[in-house]
């Protein structure tokens, strides 16, 4: 009797162990919802961000007019790690009630920021009507009297609470930007991937006084003020060859190892833009998007090559990243391997003397027929930018066609 009780005891324990193991292997997958994320900046402040949970392996992240698909998601347990398109980071978080908890990281960069997510359809919360409209053009100055400061253009629209637009920068844009105004409290954010942006501040008549976060890791104040005639300097003014120089010089690898040169039968007796990039850059993610769909329909007479400025520490990172980026996006044209383990612009510099500096990522630099520069373009104006990134369209595809025919 004492055996048979024995083994019963035995068969109930192992049938619980099974049990309690089958739980814990059980897969649990995102719930098809949309749901408001928070990026924890600090203690007091969390950067909001909207997807939608299209099946189990598809989100959408939205900001303002951007979308982004994301098709990189993996299971494990009841936790979900989600992969965002072309950029390194990677949200990895535990699923339990409809509510994710855990961290978006950027590991080669080693920042780690805490996340959460619930189900809710709206970015941030209304609590108050607005006491101003800031639609318009806005003089705006980051880090205002220190030597550190640098000049944008904000661009807004508001439809209500509800406030989207951007800061053009000298070298670039701070891409879409969506959030409120609550009576003089104005909050905006967006999330790609590669950047956490934040900008909050205290509206006063025609100023804003805020402060911008990029992460957790840095901070900066800014002023504006409206001013519907400002504009920032051409960027076709910033960047330009060293007095004694009319064209280009450099020899980097492709993915296959192979050296190529500016000098090679490919880029002879053709028009050919050089693009000064990095599979990090959100602008540059941008432009290789533009030049891409562009090369694929006017490869006639014109070759295109990027080269690509990287901060992962070995070649064989880079060149999986400019892989990645190229099928993503379906780039055609070559993108060499410039440099690795750091995304410095002195030493980019370093890696193309003949210029006056490399300012931004992305630089855009067109070569005639002749072999010679003929513009150099710093920074580019995206999508989120509107009029300016369909006057750069039009001005770039005019320029390239009227040097084809030379």
């Amino acid at each position: 009797m004492k055996k048979l009780i024995l083994m019963v005891l035995c068969i109930g324990v192992i049938s619980c162990k099974k049990d309690h193991k089958s739980v814990e292997n059980e897969i649990v997958k995102l719930p098809i919802e949309t749901f408001r994320a928070e990026l924890k900046i600090n203690d007091e402040l969390s950067l909001p961000f909207n997807f939608k949970v299209k099946d189990s392996t598809h989100v959408t992240v939205f900001n303002a007019e951007e979308v982004i698909e994301v098709d990189e998601i993996t299971y494990e347990n009841d936790s979900v790690y989600i992969k965002l398109p072309v950029f390194e980071g990677v949200i990895s978080a535990k699923i339990e009630d409809k509510i994710l908890n855990g961290y978006f990281t950027i590991p080669e960069k080693n920042r780690k920021m805490p996340f959460m997510a619930k189900v809710n359809n709206t970015r941030f919360d209304v609590t108050d009507k607005p006491n101003f409209n800031i639609e318009g053009i806005w003089e705006t100055t980051f880090s205002p009297n220190t030597e550190d400061a640098y000049i944008a253009k904000g661009i807004f629209k508001q439809n209500g609470n509800k406030v989207t637009g951007t800061f053009r920068t000298t070298t670039g844009d701070y891409r879409f930007l969506e959030g409120v105004i609550n009576a003089n409290k104005l909050q905006l954010s967006t999330f790609d991937g590669a950047h956490a942006f934040m900008f909050t501040g205290t509206v006063k008549d025609s100023t804003i006084n805020g402060k911008f976060y990029s992460g957790n890791h840095w901070e900066e104040p800014f002023v504006t003020k409206l001013n519907p005639n400002f504009e920032l300097p051409e960027p076709d003014t910033l960047t330009y060859l060293k007095e004694g120089y009319e064209t280009l010089a450099f020899t980097f690898p492709d993915e296959t190892g192979k050296m190529i040169s500016l000098t090679d039968d490919r880029f002879k007796d053709k028009v050919v833009v050089v693009q000064i990039m990095g599979t990090w850059c959100p602008n540059c993610l941008d432009e290789s998007r533009y030049l891409a769909e562009f090369y694929k329909n006017n490869n006639d007479d014109l070759e295109i090559v990027g080269l690509a400025f990287e901060y992962v520490k070995t070649n064989d990172k880079a060149f999986k990243n400019i892989k990645r980026l190229r099928d993503r996006l379906q780039i055609t044209y070559p993108i060499l391997l410039a440099q690795t383990g750091t995304s410095s612009k002195q030493k980019a510099n370093e890696k193309l003397p003949m210029l006056n500096h490399v300012l931004s990522y992305p630089t855009t630099i067109v070569l005639g027929k002749d072999g010679k520069v003929k513009k150099i373009h710093t920074g580019f104006n995206g999508p989120a930018t509107g009029e300016k990134f369909t006057t750069f369209k039009t001005e770039f595809e005019a320029l390239i066609n009227s040097l084809k025919e030379e």
